[in-house]
């Protein structure tokens, strides 16, 4: 069992042959990993779950996700429904007033463009293919600081802005950073207006990885790459203070904590 997961052996009913487990952080920002035994099909609330052909399927929770989820197991037409408790997170709020309105919001001139450039990443994010990527440990793009986590939030006079959705590492720009798991890219941009470099990696089943601030992006769209090879290198592009790798990644729309799913940092100075 990989660190810092967690193994829950979930759902058991009369009638079916053993319980389905899952592995993975039960909390806000969490992503699960479950397998299903042959002919059993498996939802998340309303949602039908994609199975590979062995039967594991993903599933994950946002950063606001409600207490509790259904998750629904069939075979046949006997069904067995388990309620998902989930672990409700207590994120870091910082509230600034008298900050100028010309540095909290872009410019008119840009709205366009930045409309445009998330409708890029949206495509990108939407992409399901069955790669088991998804399935396997993943490692951390970057060894270093930890400057910036998951859910934290600024409120600019009185004006709450968009939630910090990934895990921000301090490096020098130029440093190397490698894909956390094996992928198919499929996005590269070289300036975004808030991202910068930024790059969106497929890892299957609706799982994806995106870098963002980079100074190079040094893969394709379309590329394949493989877990640890070098895809790019850190920046301070976009809108950034300084020079740190932005690790973001989802299940489709859903915004997951990287920190959950690859676990703590061994080697690096926290």
């Amino acid at each position: 069992m990989r660190r810092g997961l967690a193994l829950l052996a979930l759902i058991m009913a009369t009638g079916f042959a053993q319980a389905i487990e899952l592995s993975g952080e039960l909390a806000q920002g969490g992503l699960l990993i479950g397998k299903a035994q042959p002919g059993e099909r498996v939802w998340l609330g309303k949602k039908e779950l994609q199975q590979t052909p062995d039967g594991r399927f993903v599933f994950g929770f946002g950063r606001d996700a409600k207490p509790t989820k259904v998750l629904k197991i069939c075979k046949g037409e006997a069904c067995r429904e388990q309620v998902l408790t989930i672990r409700q997170r207590q994120y870091d709020i910082q509230r600034i007033e008298g900050v100028p309105q010309n540095t909290v919001n872009p410019p008119p001139e840009v709205l366009e463009r930045i409309r445009r450039e998330n409708a890029q990443v949206a495509r990108a994010r939407r992409v399901v293919s069955d790669s088991l990527a998804f399935a396997g440990p993943f490692i951390w793009p970057l060894e270093g600081p930890i400057t910036g986590v998951f859910g934290s939030q600024r409120v600019y006079n009185g004006e709450p802005r968009r939630p910090h959705f990934g895990v921000d590492v301090a490096a020098p720009t130029g440093t190397p950073v490698v894909a956390p798991a094996d992928a198919t890219v499929t996005l590269v941009h070289p300036d975004m207006y808030f991202s910068g470099g930024t790059l969106v990696m497929d890892h299957g089943y609706g799982v994806s990885s995106t870098f963002i601030h980079l100074s190079e992006v040094l893969v394709k769209d379309g590329q394949k790459v493989k877990q640890g090879e070098v895809v790019g290198k850190v920046g301070a592009t976009g809108r950034a203070t300084g020079p740190h790798l932005d690790w973001r990644m989802n299940w489709y729309k859903v915004r997951l904590d990287p920190v959950l799913h690859v676990g703590p940092m061994l080697s690096a100075k926290q």
